[in-house]
């Protein structure tokens, strides 16, 4: 089974940009978050999104 949720660390290696910048594209409110505890974590689908939107821009 394919993780649904990924860590913010994870989020930012699969993408290639730093915290911060992760950061700001989820309070852009780009990416979606799920809280589980104490921890936020990245829904996969939104990032496949995040990524078809930024190659259509390009």
């Amino acid at each position: 089974m394919e993780p649904k949720l990924l860590s913010i660390a994870d989020t930012a290696k699969v993408l290639g940009v730093g915290r911060s910048k992760l950061y700001a594209v989820i309070n852009d409110g780009d990416l979606d978050t799920v809280t589980v505890g104490r921890r936020r974590l990245v829904t996969v689908a939104s990032i496949e999104r995040f990524v078809e939107r930024l190659q259509a821009a390009a």
